[in-house]
């Protein structure tokens, strides 16, 4: 991971405020995320976390599961707003995914930044990786961690291990 802050923070500062702007369109009751995938300057993606297709009937945060059957490790029903990036980098995009970088932005109600935290989620650092982006930025105290996609899906896993 490296870390990214001051003036180096300020120039890309303006892709982590797409993606707050665009996580304002989130509507996860657990968090309001966006997600923007960047390669050579240009948007190729970006997301925002919600019900699958924008269907509030869809939504599923308040039902309880048999952890037994299938353990529910992620505890929200949205589309991660990563996956909508991700998918629509896909779609329009194809050939400007090698090598991009995923900025992942968390807010508060009132639209202003929040830490990210660490990586924690193996779906996201799995399919990222998959579809060929380089680097996972996340803001975190006035600056941003960037890690390469494959540092990201490690420490996600890491959250995990018992041992």
């Amino acid at each position: 991971m490296r870390r990214v802050e001051g003036n180096d923070f300020e120039a890309i500062k303006p892709y982590f405020t797409h993606a707050a702007v665009v996580a304002k369109d989130a509507t996860c009751r657990r968090a309001k995320c966006g997600s923007i995938i960047v390669n050579e300057d240009i948007v190729i993606g970006e997301g925002f976390n919600s019900p699958a297709l924008n269907d509030e009937d869809g939504r599923m945060c308040e039902t309880d599961f048999d952890t037994s059957i299938k353990p529910k490790y992620d505890k929200t029903c949205c589309i991660h707003a990563e996956w909508r990036a991700v998918l629509e980098a896909c779609k329009n995009y194809p050939d400007k995914l090698s090598g991009s970088v995923l900025y992942f932005m968390r807010i508060d109600e009132a639209g202003d930044f929040t830490d990210a935290g660490d990586p924690f989620c193996t779906v996201c650092s799995r399919l990222t990786m998959e579809a060929g982006v380089g680097e996972f930025a996340l803001y975190n105290n006035g600056g941003a961690d960037i890690y390469s996609v494959a540092e990201y899906n490690q420490k996600s896993y890491q959250l995990y291990k018992l041992n």
